[in-house]
Order: C-alpha cells, then sequence, then structure tokens
C-alpha cells in the first residue's frame, strides 16, 4: 500500500503562484477598461487567492489517494485501476490520471510529481502495463 498526500508547503507555493498570476491579470483588466483604481486589481486578486486558500486548506490537504490491490482510491469514492490507465502526467504540482474511458482525476499539491508518477508506473508495470 502506498499513500500518496497533498503536500502543505506546495499548497503554499502553488497559491502563491496563482495570486500572482490573480494579481496581474486584475491589474490588466481594470487597466485595460480604463479604470483610474487598476491597482485594486492587486489587491482584489491577491485577497481572492488567500481567502479560497485558507478556506479550502484543511478539505485539501486531507485528501490521500491510496494505492493498493491494483487502483488508485482517492477522495469521495473515486477508484482508478491500474490496469485502465492511458496516461499519468503532470500538472504543476499535482499528477493526472486517466483512464480508458477518458475520466480524469487528479493527484494534486505532490511535493515531487515526478516520483509520485514513478511509482504509480511501477505499480503498473508490475500488474503488467505500460505506459
Amino acid at each position: 500500500m502506498t499513500v500518496f498526500s497533498p503536500d502543505r508547503d506546495t499548497y503554499i507555493k502553488t497559491h502563491k503562484i496563482m495570486g500572482v498570476v490573480a494579481m496581474a491579470l486584475g491589474f490588466a483588466v481594470l487597466w485595460i477598461a480604463g479604470n483610474p483604481h487598476a491597482w485594486t486589481g492587486l489587491i482584489g486578486g491577491a485577497a481572492a487567492v488567500a481567502l479560497r486558500g485558507w478556506y479550502l486548506k484543511d478539505e485539501e490537504l486531507g485528501h490521500d489517494w491510496v494505492m493498493e490491490d491494483g487502483a488508485l482510491n482517492g477522495p469521495g469514492g473515486r477508484r482508478v485501476f491500474l490496469a485502465d490507465l492511458v496516461k499519468v502526467k503532470t500538472i504543476g504540482s499535482a499528477v493526472q490520471l486517466i483512464n480508458t474511458a477518458g475520466d480524469k482525476h487528479l493527484i494534486k499539491f505532490q511535493a515531487d510529481p515526478e516520483a509520485t508518477i514513478n511509482k504509480i508506473n511501477a505499480a503498473r508495470s508490475a500488474v503488467g502495463e505500460t505506459t
């Protein structure tokens, strides 16, 4: 059994990056619209991401994925069989799982997404599947 837990530091780092992007977008939209107070987009973008990060932190950091018995079991009853995986790839700090039905799942906020992928692919190989 292998457990993939979200990393707190990665969660914070990801939200810092999202905050910078939101600040830039907020400023740009207001500036393009001709708003004389475009600087408020900086504050609004940062505040929105900070509030979101604070509000969802406990929930997001509690989303463990457990790999056992040829399947990945995630939050909300998600179950992905290793034999059904078509693609496993990184998206930022997350690992995306795509199965034969086209369903997509994210194992979010991994400190080392490549290590997570390597463990999943090793388990896939053990059940006779390749990437």
